[in-house]
């Protein structure tokens, strides 16, 4: 994790599955990261914010808000590439038992 550079792109694959929704949630996180991932992220953020119905209620508006789907999925053999950087090392190390983690 050292030889790695910021801003160098880095390819991660699950190598087995987390024992707790913690470390879950820190490698969805990291996945999250993947250009891909990110373009659905704001897609599905864009098409919320669009059909968000909005009422009355009292006077006053209410939003009925859509709950975000779930764009990445830990399973085992799972790959994605993210460019790397200095404040998520800390998160690297914290699930590095559960990836493998190389230069793309």
């Amino acid at each position: 994790m050292t030889t790695f550079k910021p801003g160098q792109q880095v390819k991660c694959t699950v190598t087995a599955l987390p024992a707790t929704d913690d470390q879950t949630s820190t490698i969805e996180r990291l996945m999250r990261r993947d250009a891909g991932a990110k373009r659905a992220l704001k897609k599905g953020h864009r098409r919320r914010q669009q059909e968000m119905v909005v009422y009355n209620r009292g006077n006053r508006d209410w939003y009925k808000r859509e709950k975000c789907g779930k764009v990445v999925r830990v399973t085992q053999g799972a790959t994605w590439s993210m460019p790397y950087t200095l404040d998520m090392a800390h998160d690297i190390a914290a699930v590095s038992a559960f990836i493998k983690i190389e230069a793309a």
